[in-house]
C-alpha cells in the first residue's frame, strides 16, 4: 500500500475538521484550526497511521487509546480555552491532546503513569517542537501541584469521583474537564468551574466512555 504523502495527510486532517468536528457542532476556531494543524498519525503506532483521521480511538498500549478526534476537540472546546492559559492534563498518552491544547493555551503540563508512555511522548513533543509541553511520569490522581494553580485542567481518563487534588489545583475562574463515572457502567463528560476558593460549579456534557484513571504508577496493563 503506497504512503499517503504530507499533502495527503492533511487533507485528511482538513477533512476530519469539517465532517467529524464542525459537521458536529465544535465551533472554536482556535480548537479547530489546531485539529488541522497537528499530524494525528504521528501519534499513533506506525501500523496504524493509515486509520488515524478515521472517527475513533486507537490503542498505543499498556491498555490505553488516543481518543478519537471528536472527543479530544469536545473536551478541548468545553475547557473554554484563552492564549495565556496553563493547562494540567491528566493521561499522557501518546503526546496527541497535549500537542493540540499547547496549539491554543500558552503551556500544557502533563502526567502518565505509564513510564514508556511518558518517555515516549516527551520525545516524540520534543522532535516535532512542541515546546509548550512538559511530560513528567506520575500518579495523575495527583494533579501536578508544583506548577498550580491551572487555568484548565483536562483528564484523558475517568475516575469513579473526582480526584479532590485536580479541583484544589484549579485557579479561581478556572475549567475542568474530566469523564466521571464507572467504567463498566455509565460515565459523564463533567465540567467544573471554580467561581471561588470553595465555590465548584458542575455541569453535565453527556455521556461518554474513557478507560478508568488508576492511582499509582507501574507497567500493569488496565482492564
Amino acid at each position: 500500500m503506497a504512503v499517503p504523502s504530507a499533502a495527503d495527510r492533511g487533507a485528511e486532517r482538513e477533512e476530519m475538521v469539517r465532517r467529524q468536528l464542525a459537521a458536529r457542532g465544535v465551533a472554536d476556531a482556535a480548537v479547530l484550526a489546531a485539529m488541522a494543524e497537528v499530524p494525528r498519525e504521528v501519534f499513533v503506532p506506525e501500523d496504524l497511521a493509515a486509520f488515524a483521521y478515521q472517527d475513533g480511538p486507537l490503542p498505543i498500549g499498556y491498555g490505553q487509546t488516543i481518543s478519537q478526534p471528536y472527543v479530544v476537540a469536545r473536551m478541548a472546546e468545553a475547557l473554554e480555552l484563552r492564549p495565556g492559559d496553563r493547562v494540567l492534563e491528566v493521561g499522557t498518552g501518546s503526546g496527541y491532546a497535549a500537542a493540540v491544547l499547547s496549539r491554543v493555551a500558552h503551556a500544557v503540563f502533563t502526567v502518565e503513569r505509564h513510564a514508556p508512555l511518558a518517555a515516549a511522548a516527551r520525545e516524540r513533543l520534543r522532535r516535532l517542537g512542541y515546546d509548550g509541553v512538559t511530560v513528567r511520569h506520575a500518579d495523575g490522581t495527583g494533579g501536578w501541584a508544583e506548577h498550580a494553580p491551572y487555568d484548565a485542567v483536562m483528564a484523558a481518563a475517568a475516575p469513579r469521583e473526582l480526584p479532590a487534588a485536580l479541583s484544589e489545583q484549579l485557579a479561581v475562574g478556572g475549567r475542568l474537564v474530566a469523564p466521571v463515572g464507572d467504567p463498566l457502567g455509565g460515565q459523564s463528560l463533567l465540567r467544573v468551574r471554580r467561581a471561588g476558593p470553595a465555590d465548584f460549579r458542575t455541569e453535565d456534557l453527556g455521556p461518554v466512555r474513557f478507560v478508568p484513571l488508576l492511582p499509582g504508577t507501574g507497567e500493569e496493563r488496565r482492564e
